[in-house]
């Protein structure tokens, strides 16, 4: 049942159906950002950034993205879900070079800041096209595939990444990043248009601003898009937990790399699973117990000390956030009206980046005034308050199996 209290009409599609559209162009966009996600910082302080700038100009990539979310549902509206993947690889690919070519900080932060817009109208393009091609009952493993796609590239980026930079030096994770961005938009220009019968048989309709949108489901928003806000800061936090704490209790960064690529591994095997289980059984048997996961393991990391006990966090936490992939990207697809369906998921996309922000902001505050401890237990205290919440509006909503 769609935001709007209509039924999903049906639709043929499959997922073979969408490898070249979708899932293949996905895997090659994700390398690319595995590829610059590990050197931002370093090409910052080879600008001459400070340490504390450096991070700065990192977190410039999810300032682009919040920036761009509500103007990108506009815009996909207007020109379409292939034509706007194909606008922002060219954005890409002009902001990767300037990020090569950079002589100055500012020049940098600009480059940087147009990466994550351009990030922005990606996933946010693919997210709708795939939500528009596939019918109900495959839409969960549609979305969790898709999900699980990019983060099979961006698990595989920075190993291509470590072959350039040796080559071309610092500079050669861009290139990666803009050369998988190529052969991603390449594929995008050769695969069938899945959605362009559905567009040019569907009713005109008046074009609806995305602040509209946001007044007209700020009941939706407000409960079910909350949830979401605090799933997406859990996660993000994560991220930032599990280095900060390997630090903490004496490992090294090759130890703290070891853990992450295990744990990735484990997050990537389970993404299709839990699509099935979100399809048959309703998105509440997924979203929750993803959720309680990662919670339990965040409270469980302050109690390790040594490399073993935290590898068995690490695989609990890619555990949690693997059986989640594509949960966010669903429950906005479920709930999105099917007029103007991009323009709603610009708010939704809102909410979720702005929850990848807020989420680490707030275990660095807690941290920073009683403890790193304090700060992991508060975030895994907000994962099980998070869970209870999802328990109460996913079904509220009638997201459930397959009508």
């Amino acid at each position: 049942m769609s935001a709007d209290g209509t039924p999903e009409p049906n639709r043929s599609g499959s997922l073979r159906s969408l490898i070249l559209p979708a899932y293949l162009p996905a895997v090659l966009y994700g390398v690319g950002q595995g590829a610059v996600q590990p050197i931002i910082a370093h090409s910052a302080i080879d600008l001459g950034a400070s340490v504390a700038f450096a991070g700065f100009v990192v977190a410039l990539v999810g300032i682009g993205q919040i920036c761009a979310d509500l103007p990108v549902g506009a815009l996909v509206t207007r020109i379409g879900e292939k034509r706007s993947m194909l606008l922002a690889v060219g954005l890409d690919v002009v902001a990767l070079l300037v990020c090569i070519y950079a002589t100055s900080l500012w020049m940098l932060c600009l480059a940087i800041a147009c990466t994550g817009a351009s990030g922005a109208v990606w996933m946010l393009a693919r997210q709708v096209y795939v939500a528009e091609v596939v019918p109900f009952g495959l839409r969960a493993r549609a979305l969790s595939t898709l999900g699980g796609t990019h983060r099979i590239g961006m698990f595989i980026g920075p190993f291509v990444a470590v072959v350039a930079i040796g080559l071309l030096g610092t500079v050669g994770g861009y290139w990666v990043h803009l050369g998988s961005s190529l052969l991603a938009g390449i594929a995008l220009l050769v695969a069938p248009d899945l959605a362009a019968d559905r567009r040019r048989t569907s009713t005109t309709v008046a074009p609806v601003s995305v602040w509209t949108m946001v007044r007209r489901y700020r009941k939706v928003l407000g409960t079910l898009g909350v949830c979401v806000l605090l799933v997406a800061g859990i996660r993000a936090s994560r991220q930032v937990a599990l280095p900060l704490w390997s630090s903490h209790i004496g490992l090294d960064g090759q130890s703290t790399s070891l853990i992450f690529g295990i744990a990735g591994a484990v997050d990537m095997l389970l993404f299709y699973p839990a699509g099935k289980v979100m399809d048959r059984f309703g998105r509440v048997w997924i979203a929750v117990p993803s959720v309680v996961v990662l919670a339990l393991a965040l409270l469980m990391m302050p109690l390790t000390q040594s490399f073993g006990s935290l590898l068995v966090v690490a695989l609990v936490l890619g555990a949690g956030n693997g059986i989640g992939s594509g949960i966010i990207m669903t429950l906005g697809a479920d709930v999105s009206p099917r007029t103007h369906r991009a323009s709603f998921l610009g708010s939704w996309r809102l909410l979720s980046d702005s929850g990848n922000a807020v989420g680490p902001l707030l275990l660095s505050t807690v941290a920073a005034t009683a403890g790193l401890g304090a700060g992991i237990l508060a975030i895994g205290g907000l994962g099980l308050a998070a869970a209870v919440l999802l328990g109460r509006w996913v079904p509220k909503y009638g997201v459930g199996p397959e009508p």
